[in-house]
């Protein structure tokens, strides 16, 4: 039975509600996708074909990710430049790609399902709490939407006027734990972390300086990992059927 809300407080919606599920069954569903990954694997083997054109969105998803971590500023300016001028959610759109590809890799629509209804579960909640977040903390976040899809790119980059505003303006403080973005270095995928406003004397120059991709921040957000997960994945793919087969009869 969930208790009442306490005077003050207001009740808890869908979005506080999903976040709190979506922390519990995380990790969970992250380990039966990779069981269920795997028996996919054992059950049988991924044609070289399938492997070679699943690198025609595993690749594209690493590359976007990348730009993105690249870009993004975390926690002091709205980023809207780079691959934030196509799509709001670079990050985890770069991700959708990747599993697509995995999927694809091994011909399992099984898998295809099971990655898809993962995604639903936890980065809706995820993102409606973002957006959220930053509709508090940065004026020009609704105007940023109405130029910029949520998830699928436009094929040309948005324009924003240069009086937009992209700093924090009155600070989100009134949030809860529960109703701040789910995942703090997922939060990247929309929050930048440039100086604050008046810190430095010339601002927008400095900004323009920081449109483009920097290998600095590519690095501080540890983005190389997904390439590596992406290389042990492949080599899953390739290798892990030829050990098991030398223990086991496994299914052609």
């Amino acid at each position: 039975m969930t208790a009442p809300p306490q005077p003050g407080m207001a009740p808890e919606d869908w979005i506080s509600r999903w976040q709190r599920i979506a922390r519990r069954i995380r990790v969970p569903l992250g380990f039966l996708t990779a069981a269920l990954y795997l028996f996919e694997l054992f059950r049988h083997a991924p044609r070289p074909a399938a492997v070679a054109w699943s690198l025609a969105l595993v690749v594209p998803g690493l590359g976007l990710r990348a730009y993105a971590s690249g870009t993004v500023k975390k926690n002091r300016e709205l980023t809207v430049t780079g691959p934030y001028a196509h799509t709001r959610n670079p990050l985890y759109l770069g991700s959708i790609l990747i599993a697509a590809g995995f999927a694809v890799a091994l011909l399992s629509w099984t898998v295809a399902i099971a990655l898809a209804l993962m995604f639903a579960a936890i980065y809706v909640p995820v993102i409606a709490s973002e957006e959220r977040f930053l509709r508090a903390t940065f004026p020009g976040f609704d105007g940023y939407c109405r130029r910029v899809p949520r998830l699928i790119p436009r094929l040309t980059p948005a324009n924003h006027p240069g009086d937009e505003e992209l700093s924090p303006g009155t600070p989100a403080s009134h949030l809860s734990d529960e109703e701040l973005p789910l995942h703090p270095i997922d939060q990247r995928s929309l929050v930048g972390d440039t100086e604050l406003p008046g810190t430095s004397a010339n601002h927008s120059s400095s900004r323009k300086a920081s449109d483009s991709f920097s290998l600095s921040l590519y690095l501080r957000h540890r983005e190389y990992n997904a390439g590596i997960g992406a290389i042990l994945l492949y080599l899953s793919l390739l290798l892990l059927r030829a050990l098991l087969a030398a223990f086991v009869n496994l299914p052609q």
